[in-house]
């Protein structure tokens, strides 16, 4: 295990997670309409963090493997749009506009998922919870902007 890394991109998942800080649900998502599934605002926490370790042990795993560029640029690009995704929703409240930074953001995760689990299986398989917790992520992006058509931005 490459502990230098791992912490590497581990860092980069702390700059996704820092917006998440800065850009807090507050009264404004408290306000909104949502389904009845959604998750406990608990969870959110609890599931990224287990998530950015995950993705940075998968990373740190495919960094010692040759040839894997195309895997690691696809987890470049996703870690740029999970970055994104948090601004837009909950700092601009543009729940239309991260709805979009979504669709890129699945993208991405499965074009990584899929990229790792052929440079290195068990890669791939830690990033399956994280392609999970995106389509619900999704799912509930456009559930509450379908919720809230006229919600003030």
């Amino acid at each position: 295990m490459d502990w230098g890394l791992f912490v590497t991109y581990l860092v980069a998942c702390g700059g996704a997670a820092a917006t998440g800080a800065m850009f807090q649900p507050g009264d404004w998502y408290a306000a909104l309409k949502k389904p009845s599934w959604t998750p406990p605002n608990w969870l959110f926490p609890v599931a990224w963090t287990t998530l950015y370790l995950l993705m940075s042990l998968a990373a740190m795993r495919v960094a010692q493997i040759a040839d894997a560029g195309q895997a690691l640029a696809f987890w470049s690009m996703q870690i740029a749009f999970n970055t994104l995704w948090t601004p837009v929703f909950f700092g601009l409240r543009r729940m239309r506009a991260a709805l979009v930074v979504m669709v890129f953001l699945w993208l991405s995760v499965a074009l990584t998922t899929l990229a790792f689990w052929q440079v290195d299986w068990l890669s791939g398989l830690m990033f399956l919870p994280y392609l999970t917790w995106v389509s619900v992520a999704g799912a509930l992006n456009f559930s509450v902007w379908r919720l809230n058509p006229n919600a003030p931005a």
